[in-house]
């Protein structure tokens, strides 16, 4: 069986913080945000790749979500990261970024395995709600 990642809900105490964040610092483009807005979406997301988001929901929402996945209690609770694999120019420009916005990263970790194999370098960050993020790119 082959199958795709198609998206992940991060937690977030401020929905649209979060789409600004991820959209100015990281480089993501948001989705459905004027809809969220408008009172339409229960949330907004943003695109990692053609085939996968991260939903941005807000903590409120975590009693609904309970109930819509029959696992009482596991909503609001964070992943303990997500990584974003990269082409190495825009693993370079995402650090960059970081940096001028004050977002502190962790120490370049070399040789970590990922679903791309061995990626030459990676470094984790936190967002705004203290969900972690890693950066890594793979050399193709």
């Amino acid at each position: 069986m082959q199958a795709a990642l198609d998206h992940v809900v991060l937690w977030t105490d401020d929905p649209l913080r979060a789409v600004e964040f991820y959209a100015r610092v990281v480089g993501l483009a948001p989705v459905r945000l004027e809809e969220f807005r408008a009172g339409r979406a229960p949330f907004p997301s943003v695109r990692v790749s053609p085939a996968t988001i991260l939903d941005l929901m807000g903590r409120a929402a975590a009693p609904v979500a309970d109930g819509m996945t029959s696992a009482a209690g596991s909503a609001g609770h964070p992943v303990n990261h997500v990584c974003l694999a990269l082409s190495e120019a825009d693993y370079a420009a995402l650090r960059g970024r970081l940096q001028a916005s004050g977002v502190p990263t962790g120490a370049v970790t070399r040789q970590s395995f990922g679903a791309g194999g061995l990626a030459p370098e990676a470094f984790y960050f936190r967002d705004p709600d203290g969900n972690v993020l890693e950066a890594r790119y793979y050399r193709r």
